[in-house]
């Protein structure tokens, strides 16, 4: 099961990137400050890229300073209702999301999607991973799938995300693509990725479903194995870990992450917000949070972002009725 919009969507984006050309950042100040609003806890995806973007940001000198809030809850929509609701005290605020926040407003979990807010860009992808505990007897796609055909039950894997999620989407995904009925999987839902691998490394689930970047430090630290990733080819950041194909799993993923405004963004604004982070892709800064989080460019900026969402948003509807998940 291929998601093609993801393929096309990075070689649009690679036109994309292209197109913003060389602009030069070097220490010329674009924003003043943003304040960043992560919409889970810490040591998730949306907290990785928001800090990570603010690193480069701020140590590029394209903007002054960068604030953090993390605002848990309801998947995501509590920092999304505060965001709508607050719209007017907020131009000064950017919130990261990704995927789930148009698998969330498919499934109704809350009522706004992105629609409602100001789409500033589409920055990155990140591919899926399943990852096992250090100690874990499971080395491979095959030792899981035994184990998951010998006791589904005690084959549980987590995620942070909730039930229909994408970690759950992305794990349904795999087993799916793997022969199984993905709607017989156990899968347990953590709130943000730093609470689910805390349970992979207590034992609580056989593996974990997340994104690669949360997964590939602890991997090289050695505290937990990659026994596979949803990418075409071997990704750099952790070229010992196989991906899906390899192992004879017929499926590929990549999760975007960009950032949203306030509705009613004044232009002048949003402008600013989109300039610095195009200009941010040219600097030694972004390349090196890049490079160690094992991202992939995706730069959609407006309304190039509003097609791509629009366009993942019927792939994943599609995939979700299959799944049976709507």
């Amino acid at each position: 099961m291929k998601f093609e919009f993801t393929r096309r969507a990075l070689i649009a984006a690679a036109a994309a990137v292209a197109m913003t050309g060389g602009a030069q950042a070097g220490g010329h100040q674009v924003v003043d400050s943003i304040h960043f609003l992560i919409p889970g806890g810490a040591g998730g995806g949306w907290d990785g890229t928001a800090r990570g973007t603010g690193e480069a940001l701020t140590g590029a000198g394209l903007v002054g300073s960068a604030s953090y809030e993390n605002m848990s809850g309801g998947g995501g929509g509590k920092a999304i209702g505060y965001l709508i609701e607050n719209a007017d005290s907020n131009h000064g605020t950017l919130m990261v999301n990704s995927t789930p926040i148009v698998i969330r407003s498919l499934t109704g979990v809350f009522p706004h999607n992105f629609r409602d807010l100001t789409l500033v860009a589409g920055t990155i992808g990140d591919y899926a991973a399943l990852v096992v505990g250090k100690d874990s007897p499971i080395n491979s796609m095959d030792d899981l799938i035994a184990a998951y055909d010998a006791d589904p039950n005690a084959t549980a894997i987590g995620g942070g995300s909730v039930p229909g999620g994408m970690d759950h989407l992305v794990a349904a995904m795999v087993m799916e693509a793997a022969g199984k009925d993905a709607l017989n999987v156990k899968y347990i839902p953590y709130d943000a990725g730093g609470k689910a691998m805390a349970a992979l490394l207590s034992g609580e689930i056989a593996a974990l479903s997340t994104g690669f970047s949360e997964a590939v430090d602890l991997a090289n630290a050695g505290e937990v194995k990659i026994i596979g990733v949803t990418s075409d080819e071997r990704v750099p950041a952790a070229p010992d870990a196989m991906t899906m194909m390899e192992q004879g799993i017929d499926t590929t993923f990549v999760n975007w992450r960009g950032f949203f405004a306030a509705p009613g963004l004044p232009q002048d604004k949003l402008a600013m917000y989109q300039d610095a982070l195009a200009k941010m892709y040219d600097t030694p800064e972004w390349e090196e949070v890049r490079a160690r989080n094992g991202w992939v460019n995706i730069h959609n900026n407006g309304d190039e972002f509003l097609k791509f969402l629009e366009a993942q948003e019927n792939s994943m509807g599609e995939l979700m009725k299959k799944l049976g998940f709507l």
